[in-house]
Order: structure tokens, then sequence, then C-alpha cells
């Protein structure tokens, strides 16, 4: 799984097809209540930590790209990997002609942790899947849980973000029902002071017709 993800990717950078090149004229505004048509989870996900609120897109817009929130390694000390997702948000003119001048952002709870990464954008379309790179419990040693996160867009493409390497790939979640990703939720571990920081350890989607 993680070698067919890893040469998916290297083909979409040799082919010019990904974007991360953040874009200007972003806006924070989200939707909290939304409906959505259904919901997408992963098995793999870590099992510290609290689900925050749900986000949500604007209304009539869709994710068409990520972005990470990543500390990176830091040796003999408490890494976390993984601390935050955000989804950028466009609407279906920007989605199919590929200009992504003017997007929301939304993100359901992060850590403390890490900087942001550049966006992932979908060279079309938006995004439908995703899977979890995670490393299991470790016992007396440092636990990471979630370290980066990859997506199917609808155009056909594979996005997988900055994240780092600890851990193996779980299984894909279910693709969209009706269109496509439109909001987000995910579980964070609070700080656990001289103890072992995990930060993000699960993450769900929402589909939205």
């Amino acid at each position: 799984m993680h070698q067919f993800i890893s040469i998916m990717f290297s083909l979409l950078v040799i082919t010019g097809l990904q974007v991360s090149v953040e874009s200007t004229g972003t806006r924070s505004e989200r939707s909290i209540d939304r409906r959505y048509r259904s919901e997408l989870t992963v098995p793999n996900g870590g099992r510290w930590g609290s689900w925050g609120q749900r986000e949500m897109c604007p209304t009539g817009t869709y994710a068409a790209g990520f972005s990470l929130k990543v500390e990176d390694p830091i040796g003999r000390g408490d890494d976390t990997a993984l601390n935050g997702i955000r989804l950028h948000c466009v609407d279906l003119f920007q989605g199919s002609s590929h200009s992504y001048h003017d997007y929301a952002s939304v993100q359901s709870d992060v850590g403390s942790w890490g900087r942001w990464t550049d966006i992932k954008w979908c060279p079309s379309g938006f995004l439908t899947a995703f899977v979890l790179l995670v490393e299991q419990p470790q016992g007396a040693g440092d636990d990471t849980a979630a370290n980066t996160i990859a997506f199917t867009c609808s155009g056909g493409s594979l996005l997988q973000g900055d994240g780092t390497n600890w851990g193996d790939w779980g299984k894909w979640s279910h693709t969209c029902v009706g269109k496509w990703i439109c909001g987000i939720q995910s579980r964070i571990e609070e700080p656990q002071g001289e103890g072992d920081d995990t930060a993000l350890n699960d993450v769900r989607m929402f589909c939205c017709d």
C-alpha cells in the first residue's frame, strides 16, 4: 500500500499535475450546520484524545485541496507528527476550471505543535476519499499516532500530504456518496505535560450533495 501511494505520488509530480502553491484571496468562513449526505471513516485511527467540532465548507463549496500541520521529527524528544488537517474549499466553477484564487479554509481541532504545509490542490475536481498513515501504540516508546494522510480526487488523481513517515497505511475510506468532501472532524489528544504526546489521532470526513 505504501509503495503504491509513493509511486502514484511520484507520477503526479513528474507529470506536473500536482499544485502545492498557496493561492491568494483566502477567506475564513464556515457553515457548521450544513447538511451532509455521508460520513467517511477509516479503521486504523489512534485511540487517544477527544473529537472536536465538525467544521463544514461554506454552502455551495467543496474541498479541492488540503494542508497539514506537522511537527518535524525532533530526534530523541517527544514527537507528535501530524497535528492538524485543513480543508480548502472552492465552488463548482473553480473546481472545474482548475482556478483556486478564491477559497475558504476550514479545520476542526488541531494540536499545539508544528507548522502548516503548502496546500495540495486536486489538478481537477474535488476530494472524494482518504487514507491515514498511523503508527500503532509503542508501549514504553514515543507514540505519534497519525503521521500523514492521502486523498483521491474526483478527476482520478491521488494527493499525499507532506507529513512524517512512521507507521503503516490503513485501508481507504469509502468514496463519497453524492458529490464530494465538504467537512471535517478531528480527534486530538491534549498536551500531556511531561507525558507522551500524540496530537492528531483520527479524522472523519463528510460528503455533501
